[in-house]
């Protein structure tokens, strides 16, 4: 192979992210040329439309895979939060590096934690997920939509008078930005999106060459967290349309331990549970502890959302 192509979205995290990648194997293999190809996609261009609204799930990714698909790019990269359960035939996710900080932070002006802020406040966030957990824990909260990258999330903390927004540490921490952050919030308060902080390496399932440079980039422990995440998700049959959380982390011992939650969009109900196994058996893992919030209620949530959802289209 000459070059490798690296397919990414054009977002200054995005392409923070496709150059880590592109360092990390040019270190590895000095001989190859590695070149990025910038794709738009549709979530790039829905900037100011809710992602719940408008299919969530895939819109950051489904143009870049159909170029993979196409031959014109040998690697995607993604965010493995943007990334649907159900890949394209043909591909996968060759490669899981290991993951950032997971958390989501706080990012305030005047004040340092959620505990500090005013009865009221007003808090920047489109994520279901934030909006179900915050409200969990601080009920008189006001919720504003929020829409972005990073940098221009920033901006409108400012521009739209919010007392504070919530993003996901790791790409505040890629960025060179986390002298913003008023708080990491535990995960006992938001548990992540599925995948965060962890980068997903997509390739063609039958391009070995491509695979075998990719497979030193893999780091096992998140491949197997971010399988039982994904499973938990798969199971729910939720997308960005359903407030849903999951964490999986493994121990120096092969243990995995997962968290996982369902929770309704005020937050007034969350059902939560965990679980721990082998990592080895993480999908089971995962599948398990959606099955136990399932006959707990979490049935009973998911059901009122999406035929909720379906009476607002009609």
């Amino acid at each position: 192979m000459k070059e490798m192509r690296i397919g990414t979205r054009g977002s200054p995290l995005a392409l923070w992210q496709a150059n880590w990648v592109r360092e990390s194997l040019s270190k590895a293999y000095p001989q190859l040329r590695i070149s990025l190809v910038r794709i738009t996609t549709k979530g790039d261009k829905l900037v100011d439309v809710s992602l719940a609204r408008v299919g969530g799930k895939g819109l950051f990714v489904k143009e870049i895979e159909e170029n993979l698909l196409a031959g014109r790019i040998d690697l995607a990269i993604h965010s493995m939060k943007d990334v649907p359960v159900q890949l394209p035939k043909g591909l996968h996710i060759q490669s899981i590096p290991h993951r950032e900080d997971s958390r989501d932070v706080l990012i305030s002006k005047d004040y340092l934690t959620l505990e500090e802020l005013p009865r009221g406040a007003k808090i920047g966030t489109s994520s279901l997920r934030r909006r179900a957990q915050l409200l969990s824990y601080r009920p008189d909260l006001i919720m504003v939509p929020l829409r972005g990258n990073v940098h221009t999330r920033l901006a409108k903390l400012k521009t739209m008078d919010l007392d504070a927004i919530v993003l996901a540490a790791a790409g505040i921490k890629r960025m060179k930005l986390a002298g913003n952050i008023s708080q990491p919030i535990s995960t006992k308060v938001c548990l992540p999106a599925i995948g965060q902080g962890a980068l997903g390496l997509e390739t063609r399932i039958d391009d070995d060459e491509v695979n075998r440079y990719l497979s030193i980039l893999d780091h096992e422990p998140t491949r197997q967290s971010i399988r039982a995440e994904r499973a938990f998700l798969r199971r729910l049959g939720g997308g960005c349309q359903v407030p849903i959380a999951a964490l999986g982390t493994v121990s120096d011992d092969g243990m995995l331990v997962l968290r996982g939650l369902v929770g309704s969009l005020d937050g007034r109900k969350l059902i939560k549970g965990m679980m721990e196994g082998e990592a080895g058996k993480a999908l089971e893992l995962g599948m398990a502890l959606a099955e136990n919030l399932l006959s707990r209620g979490a049935d009973e949530i998911l059901r009122e959302i999406y035929e909720g959802e379906i009476a607002r289209e009609l």
